[in-house]
């Protein structure tokens, strides 16, 4: 989970109006006929930002490519266009048919629960992870136990799956997104939990406040592309109609707005808080529910990494360090609020991850009083301010 702020791209200059495709996301491009000479011309798609090398009415994958991770190598336009050409350009999420296999819709009155749970470990690669497997294990068993989520409503996406449908490729990732939200009503209560590897790209429509665009990893990213903030946006929030709440709990790198929610709140360590409006006029009313609510819980915020607990974990297997926390508090104080629940993550986890430098009471108070910016802190959005001391935490 490296620094993966993106490298600057090419670009070209461009006339008339011609139809090409984004072979990135899959979105049609609004490009151009290129201007005249050798080696052809570069288009970045409006939407996911990626670069596409057009030559000769040809579409190919170009744009430097983000590194994922501290090892990962960093391609330029250059290299990556004497690559083999990729396979088709992956779908939007509106255009993937949602498989029969995935669990169905409760009917009644309203008032149904469902969750989508995901768990990239990115096996045999440089990138792999421990211990998402068992984020969705635990994810599952609180949601049953203590929020009363039906089994057969839970979807799972795990590397572990022998259905082809439920592995977290990011075909598979953006069905199971709109599976989420297809056909909620008033009443419903969505969950969407995601551990996985998180990334930063150079955001290029003036939509984000700090200029840079949060993505989400599926386990063939490499490949298919990574699934960007605005995607997730389109995807699983803008949907959620009147009376219908969503809550995403998101564990990875750089994951603060990876919802792109108009309000982040910020908390200092003495309790004080206030909410954020991170709605960029480009995007002001686009990026909102359709009357819903939408809250995200994330383990970091967007400059900062994510680790996994194995450093102060009391259990032996791995789990990533923000579920970890996520699940404790909530257990320790059933009926917490929002903002109890945000301050008691953040001191476990601050707890953790200094444990080695300072032990005891003492190391605890001066973690506490000594802001870190090494240390991971979970952050809270949503698509409307309330008051999150007075606020339940409800799933």
């Amino acid at each position: 989970m490296g620094n993966t702020r993106p490298l600057g791209m090419a670009s070209g200059n461009w006339k008339a109006a011609a139809t090409s495709w984004c072979g990135h996301c899959g979105m049609g491009l609004a490009a151009a006929a290129p201007q005249p000479g050798p080696g052809g011309s570069s288009v970045r798609c409006a939407f996911c930002h990626g670069v596409t090398r057009i030559e000769h009415h040809q579409h190919q994958r170009g744009g430097g490519r983000v590194g994922e991770s501290a090892t990962t190598t960093t391609r330029t336009l250059a290299a990556e266009a004497s690559l083999p050409r990729p396979p088709p350009p992956p779908v939007s999420a509106g255009l993937l048919e949602i498989p029969a296999s995935y669990p169905r819709r409760v009917s009644g009155g309203g008032g149904s629960k469902r969750a989508l749970l995901v768990g990239v470990s990115y096996t045999g690669t440089k990138h792999e992870l421990r211990g998402t497997v068992n984020d969705v294990k635990e994810m599952r068993s609180l949601l049953c136990d203590r929020f009363g989520f039906p089994s057969a409503c839970i979807l799972e996406l795990t590397e572990k799956e022998s259905d082809l449908t439920r592995v977290p490729t990011r075909e598979n990732l953006l069905r199971a997104m709109r599976w989420l939200v297809d056909g909620a009503s008033a009443g419903d209560s969505l969950v969407f939990h995601f551990s996985g590897h998180g990334v930063q790209k150079l955001d290029m429509n003036d939509d984000e406040v700090d200029g840079y665009n949060e993505a989400l990893c599926p386990m063939d990213f490499e490949r298919s592309g990574k699934i960007l903030d605005d995607e997730i946006n389109a995807t699983i929030v803008r949907p959620l109609g009147k009376g219908v709440k969503l809550h995403a709990i998101v564990d990875t790198c750089h994951s603060g707005t990876i919802l792109d929610l108009p309000y982040l709140c910020r908390m200092s360590r003495t309790g004080y808080w206030q909410w954020e409006n991170h709605s960029r006029p480009s995007g002001m009313l686009a990026k909102r529910t359709n009357g819903g609510l939408a809250i995200s819980i994330s383990g970091c915020s967007d400059d900062q990494k994510s680790a996994d607990a194995s450093g102060f974990s009391d259990e032996s297997s791995s789990i990533g360090a923000m579920t970890d926390s996520f699940i404790k508090a909530v257990k320790a104080e059933p009926g917490t609020t929002y903002g109890r629940l945000l301050s008691a993550m953040r001191t476990r986890i601050r707890d953790g991850q200094g444990s080695r430098r300072l032990p005891g009471r003492l190391g605890s108070f001066v973690r506490w009083m000594i802001p870190s910016s090494g240390v991971q802190e979970p952050q809270l959005c949503s698509s409307e301010m309330f008051d999150i001391y007075r606020k339940p935490f409800l799933l």
